[in-house]
């Protein structure tokens, strides 16, 4: 039996002819995987008859949704997971899963390496062969646009001379991925940053300018994870499918940021995440709410490096499942109900309650019957600002000022 590469495939253009180019160039067969991670479009089992048309010797589909939604999208939203305060990390989540099943599928075939479509100058192509690397460290990864120098016009040459079932549509200026937590769109006139988006960019979301009545929505976490939706029980996967409908017909979700890419370059990229967004501002508030002061500060800079290192395709490494567990020991108390108003582009808190609350209303009010005792806060100030008032004397006696 020849030897065989496992190839991610979308059922586009490049990765439909990346079947045939990777057995011309490497003269194994070539077996198509498609991972089902919520990005709708097309029915899986029309992209998996496609794969075969177009040379697979096998095609392999996934639905990945739940697990997606479980395995990933949650250890995110207990994260706060926003690159550069911002980016929550679409397309970042969905690789190491998508990953993990090319590994888990050339292993069980017999195959001695894997293929992406992606190519030299994005993230996505260390995020694809680190997670590999990491699970599976003896198998080859190959790029065949990277790699092979597989442009997009020999592509469509390549697809007319084979007469590939590929059917060619006016050229879209984007270059859009997508999956149940969102969708990114970038290139065409966005490269240049000064360019304001147009509504035709957005399909995940209704233009938040549009005047219609406020959409309000109580969501119920049970250590940091969506239970119930307005009362009803959901699963993760429902709670993001329900709150992309809900927050998406409100105008929730969009992004527009110069980020920061991997490979050392700046990209100016567009974002929705309708549900994404939404369950971030409920989850941060009921946070404030059931964690204390010091954990809380620290776990926000943990947040920050976990982000990182997801965005930078270091899913499977040390680092970050020890920041793994970490999070998952400050979600024990992270547990109750948080009521949001949708309108007009904004996921807005409006109120917030848990069995598990920090919030001492005796201890916060101004009114009679307030516990808090007002006579030990100047005995507080003065220890809390001695180590300062000795270092100013010292500064003072060397000749220093306030101003130096």
């Amino acid at each position: 039996m020849a030897e065989r590469v496992v190839l991610a495939y979308s059922g586009g253009l490049d990765t439909s002819v990346g079947i045939g180019w990777l057995k011309d160039a490497t003269g194994k067969d070539v077996v198509a995987l498609a991972v089902d991670v919520g990005q709708e479009g097309e029915d899986m089992e029309v992209i998996r008859q496609r794969a075969l048309d177009c040379g697979a010797v096998e095609a392999v589909v996934i639905d990945a949704r739940d697990e997606f939604a479980n395995d990933y999208l949650m250890p995110a939203l207990k994260a706060n997971a926003l690159y550069q305060k911002r980016y929550p990390l679409v397309s970042a989540l969905s690789r190491p899963l998508i990953a993990k099943h090319l590994a888990s599928t050339a292993i069980a075939l017999g195959a001695d390496s894997v293929a992406h479509g992606c190519t030299g100058k994005g993230n996505d192509q260390v995020r694809f062969e680190a997670a590999v690397a990491a699970l599976a460290p003896d198998l080859i990864s190959l790029a065949p646009v990277r790699d092979f120098a597989l442009t997009r016009d020999k592509a469509i040459i390549y697809a007319a001379e084979h007469n590939l079932p590929i059917v060619q549509s006016k050229k879209s200026p984007y270059s859009i991925d997508q999956n149940v937590w969102g969708r990114a769109v970038e290139t065409g006139f966005l490269e240049d940053p000064w360019n304001a988006p147009i509504e035709d960019l957005y399909t995940y979301s209704e233009d938040p300018a549009i005047a219609r009545p406020a959409t309000e929505v109580t969501i119920t976490f049970t250590e940091g994870i969506p239970t119930a939706i307005d009362g009803k029980p959901v699963t993760p996967l429902e709670a993001v499918v329900q709150l992309n409908r809900l927050a998406g017909a409100q105008g929730v979700g969009r992004i527009d940021i110069v980020e920061d890419r991997l490979v050392g370059i700046k990209s100016r990229e567009v974002y929705e995440s309708p549900a994404g967004l939404t369950l971030i501002a409920a989850h941060e508030e009921l946070e404030n709410l059931t964690i204390e002061r010091d954990l809380a500060r620290y776990k926000r800079g943990v947040e920050s490096k976990w982000s990182e290192l997801v965005y930078d395709g270091l899913w499977f490494s040390g680092l970050k499942r020890s920041l793994d567990v970490f999070i998952d020991d400050t979600q024990r108390y992270v547990s109750g109900e948080v009521r949001l108003e949708l309108h007009a582009g904004k996921a807005t808190v409006t109120g917030r309650r848990s069995e598990q609350s920090l919030y001492d209303f005796d201890l916060a009010t101004y009114d009679t019957g307030d516990t808090f005792d007002q006579s030990q806060a100047k005995g507080f100030i003065e220890i809390w600002s001695l180590p300062s008032k000795i270092s100013a004397r010292r500064d003072h006696a060397a000749g220093g000022s306030i101003e130096a």
